[in-house]
């Protein structure tokens, strides 16, 4: 049962709560419960595991090395940003857009990346390669002063175009397929989106389709989404891992109260513009969740 707090974790294991969150944020280790209100929860499994990851590192074992010893094993990869977002962090709360309000979303995302020029890592799915297309002059604009830019959809075949985003191949069968998705993790700039496509949607007009979306400009939350992206990513081509991860095992700049206040009056009038509807939000937190 998942009802122990991070203090207390911290208190058995001798492991301070900031540093199981930079482990967390990091390494993506411990993975704890979240509840409604965005606090974490372990188990006397998670305390145990941590032990062990101590354990071996004091007998000189790498961090990576001494998590995966502690798990036994690889858990399946994720399949879906969205989901696995969701999973996390149960507290985002899911707005229904159309199409023609994503894209407005995802401009403003990627101006503001490449206004600030900050070699970010981007990451993107596009479900279907001739949606890419659409975007491929501006995602050419954004790969050149990018760290690392690439984008998934269901390519023929990987390219790695000269001045352009790597283009990864998704199989027809992956979930991905269904969605919608861009991350921006640079080094004081961070923002991601990520959205499923509702089924049955066949008969309606294209920037009409609507789709469950959730996006956030909290660093942490970022940076977990930057990290499943480049799992999926990686799947398919291994390579790129070495030049994502120079860049996402480095720490995310903690989120503060103000960015917290902004992210949440920014998915407030979003969703407004949106649907022209009266949306209620939760609270947002006044400390970071424990």
């Amino acid at each position: 049962m998942a009802d122990l707090t991070i203090r207390e974790v911290a208190s058995q294991t001798g492991v301070s709560a900031a540093t199981l969150r930079m482990w967390e944020a990091r390494y993506g280790f411990p993975v704890p419960e979240r509840l409604p209100s965005g606090h974490r929860r372990f188990t006397e499994e998670d305390v145990e595991q941590v032990r062990r990851v101590v354990a071996d590192r004091e007998a000189g074992l790498s961090m990576r090395a001494a998590i995966e010893r502690a798990l036994g094993a690889r858990t399946e990869p994720e399949t879906s940003i969205f989901a696995a977002l969701r999973r996390r962090r149960p507290d985002l709360l899911p707005y229904v857009l159309p199409k023609r309000t994503l894209i407005a979303l995802s401009h403003a995302i990627e101006d503001e990346c490449c206004a600030r020029a900050e070699r970010p890592v981007l990451l993107a799915s596009f479900q279907r390669p001739r949606f890419y297309r659409d975007a491929q002059p501006r995602w050419r604009e954004l790969a050149r002063t990018a760290h690392a830019a690439v984008v998934l959809a269901g390519f023929p075949e990987r390219r790695d175009p000269e001045g352009g985003p790597v283009e990864v191949p998704v199989e027809s069968s992956h979930a991905l397929l269904r969605e919608w998705a861009l991350v921006c993790d640079a080094p004081d700039y961070a923002a991601f989106l990520a959205a499923w496509e509702r089924p049955g949607q066949d008969g309606a007009p294209d920037l009409e389709r609507s789709f469950e979306t959730i996006w956030s400009v909290e660093p942490e939350l970022v940076r977990e989404a930057a990290h499943v992206a480049a799992g999926i990513a990686t799947e398919s081509a291994p390579d790129l891992a070495p030049l994502l991860r120079d860049r996402l095992g480095a720490s995310p700049p903690p989120a503060s109260d103000e960015l917290r206040l902004v992210g949440a009056l920014t998915n407030r009038m979003v969703a407004y513009v949106a649907t022209g509807e009266a949306v209620t939000l939760p609270a947002p937190h006044a400390s970071p969740a424990d």
